[in-house]
């Protein structure tokens, strides 16, 4: 009864006594019916074929872990930090993104406008008065005019619902360039002359898809004086007239007349260019159709990573490293790594196969392999110890103990007979 009580007291709904009302009474900030942060392509890179590229790229990325760590004396991964700037990595970048949206974000923004701004928006202290500081918010921004030590950036400000043009230092910034700059954002790069292509070839297939006739009529009689030319005008309003009053598009002319029906508009090679120009990008970018319809084996997957993913990955962590994590905390071995998981393109029927062998070559524990493939760690002790579990850790020890056993014995033995042996050899000589 005293739960109910208690429940009735502080429970608290969305819904239940709100006034209908209540929302044009009280200002929440500006309204849109559409998210106002969310990125959108200009330029003509909301084509079907280079979106479709670009949100391939970006979700691959997406699905890499950024983290902030310590490495060890040897460069190696040691531990995450448990820090403000690992949240924003991690779980939270902003009031509207998660961590794996922000990074989304950076890619996407980074091939539309080949380089992007990384703006830490909430600080503990001003980044332009001191290089220690924690970020808890960071937010993509499109960078409008450059100066020699500032640069002016478009970022959305959450508190009013606007973007918002701000000039802040670079060094308290993260600017970074797209690696495929030259093959994506140059003015006359492949992609550039793909969008080019494919724009024109809408055009064309608008044209050719807008419902004319394309009839040419022959009257007769010369049409040269001016009084012919009204004539002809004329006629052909009047078979315009019938077509499009007529339930099936019927029209009459007359038995002197010659209508000669245009098949289609000159032929052009646009279509042709475009594929060219598909094939040509798709091998810059180390992607192939595999890739985009989940055909790919092992080494193409791997080739792409290699050639396309993993130098994007790398410009993002170096920049949040050279900007967001300071000397001294550099001088304690802090970074920003980034982290693949092996596992994520492995079949199933091979995950056992290769589970065995990471355990028996004690690289990884029998609960790091659980947790790979989604089952809770077990309780057994074994478990976290990287040891190898085909080998009887008991059996070893007896069999060791017997060994040891058995040498001692052999060795007492060895002793025994020398004495034996010295012993007769003096006997032998108080005889003689």
């Amino acid at each position: 009864m005293a739960s109910i009580v208690n429940r009735f007291r502080s429970g608290w709904n969305a819904f239940l006594g709100r006034d209908p009302t209540e929302e044009y009474r009280n200002d929440y900030g500006s309204v849109t019916s559409y998210r106002p942060d969310r990125i959108r392509f200009t330029r003509g890179n909301e084509q079907s074929i280079v979106a479709s590229i670009y949100n391939r790229i970006a979700m691959d990325v997406m699905m890499i872990d950024f983290r902030h760590v310590v490495l060890d004396k040897d460069g190696q991964y040691k531990e995450t930090v448990d820090s403000a700037l690992n949240d924003c990595l991690t779980v939270e970048a902003n009031a509207d993104q998660t961590a794996k949206a922000f990074i989304q974000d950076i890619v996407q923004s980074m091939f539309d406008e080949g380089v992007v701004a990384i703006v830490p928006t909430d600080t503990t202290t001003n980044p332009e008065d001191s290089s220690s500081y924690d970020i808890n918010e960071l937010r993509v921004a499109k960078i409008l005019q450059w100066y020699p030590l500032y640069v002016k950036v478009r970022c959305y400000n959450e508190r009013i619902g606007k973007t918002q043009d701000i000039v802040m230092a670079k060094s308290a910034v993260g600017i970074i360039e797209n690696p495929l700059y030259s093959i994506m954002n140059e003015p006359n790069s492949t992609l550039q002359r793909l969008i080019r292509t494919i724009n024109a070839l809408d055009v064309a297939n608008a044209q050719n898809g807008s419902g004319k006739l394309d009839i040419i009529i022959q009257l007769p009689y010369t049409i040269r004086s001016d009084i012919r030319k009204k004539q002809a005008e004329e006629r052909r309003k009047s078979i315009e007239t019938q077509l499009a009053g007529s339930k099936y598009g019927i029209a009459y002319a007359d038995a002197t007349e010659h209508i000669t029906q245009l098949n289609r508009s000159a032929e052009n090679n646009l279509f042709e260019q475009s594929t060219t120009l598909t094939a040509q990008l798709y091998n810059q970018l180390g992607l192939t159709t595999t890739i985009f319809d989940g055909s790919a084996d092992e080494k193409t997957m791997l080739n792409y990573y290699n050639r396309t993913i993993d130098p994007i990955c790398s410009a993002i962590a170096d920049e949040l490293l050279r900007k967001f994590v300071s000397k001294t905390a550099r001088t304690q071995n802090k970074s920003i790594k980034y982290f693949r998981d092996p596992f994520s393109l492995v079949p199933v029927g091979q995950l056992a196969d290769i589970a065995d062998k990471f355990t028996r070559n004690e690289i990884l524990s029998s609960n790091e392999v659980r947790a790979v493939i989604g089952y809770k760690p077990s309780s057994e002790a074994r478990a976290n110890q990287l040891v190898n579990k085909n080998i009887n850790i008991k059996d070893a020890g007896s069999q060791s103990s017997n060994e040891s056993q058995d040498s001692s014995t052999s060795v007492d033995e060895i002793q025994n007979d020398s004495k034996n042996d010295s012993s007769s050899i003096n006997s032998k000589e108080e005889t003689s």
